[in-house]
């Protein structure tokens, strides 16, 4: 049986049990694995990862829309992240036995009954898109909730309304996705100067500049911003490929560029899950720098070589059986 995750990102990251309320709804669909389910204060965000059948996963992620449209009201919320609405984005992810096409078809048939039934904006992206310049999460984003009503007009959505009413003042819109694996990854640094954490990301995303002009790696995107609950800035970022662009090659360039403003990086988080292949490169790169190899190594002990050079440990305890889609899969099953 094939298996498609998806990623949605409600606009509340505060309120538990407005959470819980959303969560239970997902969980009420037959044959879903719930992954996962982070919430961020000052983001005033959560990711939740759930997992199952195709037709299951579809049945919740449009439960999830409408019962976050049901409690969430955007005309109050506020937060450090971009967003656009109650559920910012929904992406469809292959798993196992599925490929993108799968998610492209889930993505049009949930955008569609999302906007028929629920009256909501439906902005298609990624490998789901309908034009070049939707694929970019960026482009749908841009101007924000904020903005809506001129976005509405100026880059009608492709399902739902184009009208700027009261329904739409409350859900906003929301992005409907197809996507291969991201990664969500946060850098943490010792200082409370956001500035240089929004330096170092215009320094590295795809479309910043540097001295060449152009960003220093493809498939990245990141910004810079200050967590007041961490008391700690970080660079927050998207790694759209993390086989064209190694998560341990951007966490060593940002300890340089940090060492050379005199900031040092304290360590990182992964929010959601993290897929096994990553964390064994990553570990292996440290393990060959250090002149050692895996040989009688567990696979959990090389992945933990990763976890300490990378400081996962950092803000939260990282528990790889809780973290890693592959660990988390087999709990489950």
């Amino acid at each position: 049986m094939s298996t498609i995750a998806c990623v949605p990102n409600i606009s509340e990251g505060r309120d538990k049990k407005v959470i819980k309320a959303i969560t239970d709804t997902i969980k009420k669909s037959a044959d879903i694995y719930m992954l996962g389910v982070e919430s961020g204060y000052d983001v005033n965000r959560t990711v939740i990862t759930f997992a199952g059948n195709p037709k299951e996963v579809k049945k919740a992620a449009f439960a999830c829309i409408k019962k976050s449209y049901e409690l969430i009201d955007m005309s109050k919320h506020h937060g450090k992240h971009m967003r656009l609405g109650c559920v910012d984005v929904c992406p469809f992810i292959p798993v196992a036995k599925a490929d993108i096409q799968d998610c492209v078809v889930m993505a049009q048939e949930l955008g569609a009954q999302v906007g028929s039934q629920l009256g909501i904006p439906v902005y298609l992206y990624g490998y789901a898109a309908t034009s070049l310049a939707r694929k970019d999460l960026a482009f749908i984003r841009s101007g924000e909730y904020e903005h809506i009503a001129i976005k509405l007009q100026n880059t009608p959505p492709d399902y739902g309304t184009n009208v700027y009413n009261e329904l739409v003042k409350k859900s906003g819109a929301i992005s409907i996705g197809a996507r291969n694996y991201l990664i969500a990854y946060n850098v943490n640094l010792a200082t409370k100067d956001v500035s240089i954490a929004k330096e170092i990301a215009e320094l590295i995303r795809q479309s910043g500049k540097n001295n060449s002009g152009n960003g220093m790696f493809k498939a990245l995107k990141a910004i810079g911003w200050y967590i007041e609950e961490y008391g700690k800035s970080q660079i927050s970022m998207n790694l759209e490929d993390y086989k064209k662009t190694p998560l341990y090659v951007v966490y060593e360039t940002i300890v340089a560029e940090a060492k050379k403003r005199g900031v040092k990086v304290t360590g990182s988080e992964i929010i959601g899950l993290v897929p096994k292949d990553l964390m064994l490169d990553t570990a292996k790169f440290y393990l060959n720098r250090q002149g050692k190899i895996t040989l009688g190594m567990s696979t959990k002990d090389i992945i933990n070589v990763a976890v300490e050079n990378l400081g996962l440990n950092d803000l939260a305890p990282f528990n790889m059986n809780e973290r890693i889609l592959e660990f988390k899969l087999k709990t489950l099953n």
